[in-house]
């Protein structure tokens, strides 16, 4: 059984708690956020110790690891205190705010010898993970496009959009690492920032964007986001080869299409929020985490690719302020 501690009582928190719950080789022990009467009521649901300070977390002498689902600007200390404490760390996207703090985690980390994931759930879909296994056995030949389309059912308030990087390290960042996922590393970003919401123009930011990625070899992955979907959450994904296309189309309710004299195969709206669309890939990541630290290994997407992904969002807000295309090194 392994005991986790759970850093953060706020969405994404509840996630990870009731994944751990329903894993039969996982308990969770403690949870630590300042706001009590969040991690009060979370604390009460699963039986755990609540506390208001991550360090107190880190003291404890129970713990075989913890989940990071604390606020962005925190992420890089407390991976730090979790590789000091010499526990395995799955923490939440992205890794730090800027690609600047990514990098001083990357050099504050050596020697700690650390084993932390990176909460890329998208990689850990029963959907897009088959496609990734078809791409490797070589059965559409060549990967030559990706092309993955990301629409939020409706827009976050402003007040968050303020607050949270921005559209590129908040939403696009799940993207870019799919795209590093079948194309490896960027060499080139271009992006192009829509702007219909004038809510979040005013809070500096994009409510829809076009990207273009690019690849050494010359592998484009083209994305496509909005913050606003009408038919719900909006999650495609095709991978096109020299000798096949692969494709993941939306996930509903129910596989029911209803044919009438007005209309044919009209279908129910998609899978309206994230949580839904995703928990099984949240409940896969969980038990990738919890194999690799079984059997001690290097768990992956790693703190290289958070900060890889983070490069890329980087570059694609550049790109979009300026209209030119960003080359990375």
């Amino acid at each position: 059984m392994v005991n986790i501690g759970l850093i953060g009582a706020g969405r994404i928190a509840h996630v990870h708690a009731n994944t751990i719950a329903a894993n039969p080789n996982a308990q969770l022990v403690a949870i630590a956020d300042p706001y009590q009467p969040a991690a009060q009521e979370l604390g009460g649901r699963f039986g755990a110790t609540v506390l208001s300070d991550a360090q107190d977390l880190f003291a404890l002498d129970n713990l075989d690891a913890v989940v990071i689902c604390s606020p962005t600007p925190q992420h890089p200390q407390h991976i730090i205190a979790a590789a000091k404490a010499g526990l395995p760390a799955l923490c939440e996207k992205p890794i730090a705010l800027d690609y600047e703090a990514a990098k001083q985690l990357e050099k504050d980390l050596e020697g700690l010898n650390p084993t932390i994931m990176l909460g890329f759930n998208r990689r850990f879909d029963p959907s897009f993970a088959a496609i990734k296994a078809l791409v490797d056995r070589g059965e559409i030949g060549q990967v030559e496009q990706v092309t993955i389309t990301s629409r939020d059912p409706e827009a976050p308030s402003p007040q968050y959009v303020a607050t949270s990087g921005g559209i590129f390290k908040d939403m696009t960042i799940h993207d870019f690492d799919m795209a590093r996922f079948f194309l490896g590393d960027i060499v080139e970003v271009f992006a192009y920032g829509q702007n219909f919401d004038p809510e979040i123009k005013k809070a500096n930011d994009f409510d829809a964007t076009m990207i273009l990625l690019r690849n050494a070899n010359g592998v484009v992955a083209t994305i496509i986001n909005s913050r606003h979907c009408a038919p719900g959450y909006d999650q495609r994904l095709e991978v096109f080869g020299a000798d096949g296309v692969l494709n993941a189309d939306n996930v509903r309710a129910t596989t029911v299409e209803l044919s009438t004299s007005n209309f044919s195969a009209s279908k129910e709206p998609y899978l309206n929020f994230f949580l839904e669309r995703y928990a099984q890939a949240y409940s896969n990541e969980l038990n990738t985490f919890l194999d690799a630290i079984a059997h001690g290994q290097t768990p992956t997407p790693n703190v290289t690719d958070g900060i890889k992904a983070l490069q890329i969002a980087e570059a694609a807000q550049e790109s979009a302020l300026t209209g030119t295309s960003i080359t990375l090194s």
